[in-house]
């Protein structure tokens, strides 16, 4: 069955139609019309999470949504459920639409005035913040259940996206480096006693949207148990090329609430090396974006090396 076909009967458990497909990447993404609202169909890559997995996910944005946070409530099927299983086995979602731009689009530089810039990573600290502050006071279920993003899911022997430091395209110096990275990483978490918690672990410039000047944080596809600082790191990790880096972090940093500079940078390093990891099973080989990854991760260990080597 197409996707298209694939979409529609999965819409009609929610009496709605399929208006157009949004993004074909982990999830298929639709917009669809339901009676009295526009909404977002997600069709659920297959083998990835578990129903155990989606259902905690969606109770969890739901429960951010009713306590206000800018995230995307899930909505019930005609029957009830907030997961349906298609056809074809394949899972399906809906969750409320949220109007608004992406912040930005990974690989391009923004080209906007970097105060506006400053001033959206700033509000996008406090959304961060707001989030996990919300995600504290909830009481989560007995069969609540995500990913790990702790040391094992991020640097243990089998990450969760992947043995990085084993990247095929990688030469032989990078596959040093990334190597070195890794040692460097179980080093700090072994020390480090920060808040491990549920986290977005994907906050990246296309799961940020704008609107005007409000933003509001989508796709918990990826959202699991991990240190909280993991997602400031995801944030920077696209932006370590930009001019204004030191001040989008400080930006970040002092919307959160945290003035942990070295961590953040050290999570920053942490999502970089789990990025490249995300691409070995997804991206077909000499794809660019491996070179990419690899070779960003590399520049941030490095740098990081030198920076904190000695602390």
């Amino acid at each position: 069955m197409n996707i298209h076909d694939l979409a529609a009967e999965a819409a009609s458990h929610w009496g709605a139609s399929p208006l157009r497909l949004i993004r074909n990447r982990e999830n298929a993404v639709f917009e669809v019309a339901m009676p009295e609202r526009r909404a977002a169909l997600r069709l659920h890559r297959e083998g990835y999470q578990d129903d155990a997995a989606i259902n905690s996910e969606l109770w969890w944005c739901a429960a951010l949504a009713k306590k206000g946070v800018s995230v995307s409530g899930a909505l019930p099927a005609q029957d009830g459920r907030f997961l349906v299983t298609l056809s074809t086995g394949r899972k399906a979602s809906v969750i409320e639409w949220v109007e608004g731009e992406a912040l930005g689009e990974a690989g391009k530089p923004f080209d906007r005035p970097v105060e506006q810039i400053i001033a959206q990573h700033k509000s996008l600290g406090n959304l961060i913040a707001k989030f996990h502050s919300v995600t504290d006071d909830l009481v989560l279920p007995e069969d609540f259940i995500r990913p790990r993003w702790d040391k094992e899911g991020l640097v243990g022997e089998n990450p969760f996206w992947g043995r990085f430091w084993q990247h095929p395209e990688a030469t032989p110096a990078q596959r040093a480096t990334l190597v070195a990275a890794r040692k460097f990483l179980q080093d700090f978490l072994t020390a480090y006693t920060g808040k491990i918690g549920p986290i977005h672990a994907d906050v990246l410039r296309e799961n940020i949207l704008v609107n005007d000047n409000s933003l509001s944080l989508i796709d918990f596809d990826d959202s699991g148990f991990g240190y909280r600082l993991y997602d400031l790191g995801t944030v920077l990790s696209q932006n370590l090329y930009e001019p204004a880096y030191a001040q989008i972090r400080d930006a970040l940093m002092q919307g959160y609430g945290t003035a942990d500079t070295r961590a953040v940078e050290i999570f920053t390093l942490a999502r970089t090396c789990a990025s490249v990891g995300w691409t070995m099973p997804r991206l077909e080989q000499g794809d660019e974006i491996h070179a990419r990854h690899i070779a960003r991760a590399c520049m941030w260990a490095e740098k990081l090396f030198d920076r904190y080597a000695q602390s």
